[in-house]
C-alpha cells in the first residue's frame, strides 16, 4: 500500500515509475474497508465472506470499477 496526497501525486508517481494506475481510495474509505472486512474476524462463528458478499461490501464502500471487480473462484 502506498499513501498518496493527492491525486496530481499518484500520477507523477505512476509515470515516474512506469507503473499503471492501480485502484485508489481515501483514508476514509480504507478505515470503513477495515472495519467492515474484519469486524468479526475474532468471533468463532467467523466465516470467510462469498464473493457476491465481499464484491458487495466493496460497493457499499464505494470501491466499484474494474480494478475491484472480484474473480469468482472456479471450483474443481
Amino acid at each position: 500500500m502506498l499513501l498518496f496526497r493527492s491525486e496530481q501525486h499518484v500520477e507523477r508517481w505512476c509515470a515516474q515509475w512506469k507503473r499503471p494506475r492501480g485502484g485508489t481510495l481515501t483514508l476514509p474509505q480504507g478505515w470503513r474497508l477495515a472495519q467492515e472486512w474484519y469486524r468479526d474476524r475474532l468471533s468463532t462463528d467467523w466465516r470467510p465472506n462469498t464473493v457476491p458478499e465481499a464484491q458487495a461490501a466493496l460497493a457499499s464502500i464505494g470501491l466499484a470499477g474494474e480494478f475491484w471487480r472480484l474473480a469468482e473462484s472456479k471450483s474443481t
